[in-house]
């Protein structure tokens, strides 16, 4: 994970005010957009990007991402997948405008 952030980071220059991170939950990892808040640019604020739950009793992933009713949706072109490698592949070509806008 800290290799696939590292690379679509932004710039060093506008991370402190807008920047990509991960955070582990359990069997889940969530990708989520840290910026500054439009009132009060010392506040951050966190927009999820992309989540994805390892099943481990099916050795496979399933990927959601979040509509704007702020709840996580299975990705529908392809909701599960065999690898992590797999599912940050999906995230970041994006091809349904699910994850990036």
């Amino acid at each position: 994970m800290e290799n696939f952030i590292n690379r679509i980071r932004p710039k060093e220059e506008i991370r402190d005010r807008i920047d990509i991170a991960y955070k582990i939950e359990k069997q889940s990892i969530i990708i989520f957009e840290i910026r500054s808040s439009l009132r009060d640019p010392m506040l951050k604020i966190e927009h999820p990007i992309a989540k994805t739950v390892h099943v481990k009793s099916k050795n496979q992933w399933k990927i959601y991402w979040m509509k704007r009713d702020l709840k996580w949706h299975p990705y529908d072109p392809e909701p599960v997948v065999k690898t992590l490698k797999k599912f940050l592949k999906i995230v970041t070509e994006d091809e349904k405008g699910c994850f990036w806008g």
